[in-house]
């Protein structure tokens, strides 16, 4: 890792937003901070698309006034501007965030209810890079509403038991150490069909599965917990549906992480549906990490 932060821009509130909080999370993190805009108009687009020359001024104008504004309240963060052209809007985010530590994009509001809307660029480059990818929803509440350090929020993770969580405890681990903040993770289940059909079959069973998965959950967190020993660890295995249980602990957090898992095949969906649910639906910032 390049200790560099790299945040999309495409001039819109959410970009604005997305430069905001990275440049909070480069300050906790002692990172540099890089803006990016891509060029990517479309080729038949049903409106008079801006020659070249006026395109290029417009993007270094506005690369340069986020840079200034960020400047004034970060003055000691160490931020530079980057415009790509040439290539797709994802394939031109998806190189920027090589080697970066983070890649964050802004997402357009829906309002307090439906969460926001991953635009096209968002879902389209996250299955493009193995960089974490963050999600932030511009807001008009004060800036430690948006999973800023200090706004008393947690750091919430959604996980799987079934698949390799090493990747995403690391960075949970790390990101809720900075904030000084409270680590939850979830493991979301339902129990097996039968008991809903036959649940005088063995009344114990539910208890037996659920104290397995329990101790499965704090199997993983316990190297993380002597390695942080000081963070405050909440590690809850709820029955019902995982995205629903994640959106609920998600309510006020400072960040929420979900996982996606790297395919390497061409064919097949990239972001599994509980992943999309949570871009989708969350009001805080969501992290999304690639793994195995």
């Amino acid at each position: 890792m390049s200790n560099r932060i790299t945040v999309g821009l495409d001039g819109s509130s959410g970009g604005l937003a997305a430069a905001d909080w990275a440049a909070h999370e480069a300050e906790l993190r002692g990172a540099a901070l890089e803006l990016v805009h891509v060029e990517d108009w479309p080729k038949d687009a049903p409106f008079a698309v801006p020659l070249p020359e006026p395109r290029r001024q417009w993007a270094e104008d506005f690369l340069g006034q986020t840079r200034d504004q960020l400047l004034r309240d970060h003055p000691a963060l160490d931020i530079s501007v980057r415009r790509i052209e040439g290539l797709a809007a994802a394939t031109g985010l998806a190189s920027a965030a090589a080697g970066a530590d983070l890649l964050v994009l802004g997402s357009r509001g829906l309002g307090s209810v439906a969460g926001f809307l991953v635009g096209s660029t968002g879902s389209d480059t996250i299955p493009e890079t193995d960089t974490p990818v963050v999600l932030v929803r511009p807001t008009d509440s004060p800036a430690l509403s948006a999973g800023h350090a200090g706004n008393g929020g947690a750091v919430v993770l959604g996980v799987d038991l079934r698949s390799n969580c090493d990747r995403l405890l690391a960075f949970v681990s790390e990101e809720a150490d900075r904030r000084a903040c409270p680590l939850v993770v979830i493991h979301g289940w339902s129990p097996p069909p039968i008991l809903s059909y036959a649940p005088a079959l063995d009344p114990g069973v539910e208890a037996e599965i659920a104290n397995g998965l329990k101790a499965t959950l704090q199997e993983l967190l316990s190297p993380w917990e002597q390695k942080y020993p000081q963070l405050a660890v909440d590690a809850r295995t709820v029955i019902g549906q995982p995205a629903i249980q994640i959106l609920d602990a998600a309510a006020g957090a400072a960040l929420v992480v979900v996982g996606r898992r790297i395919r390497r095949s061409t064919l097949g969906t990239h972001i599994g549906p509980i992943t999309h649910a949570v871009m989708h639906r969350a009001t805080s910032p969501v992290a999304v990490v690639a793994h195995d």
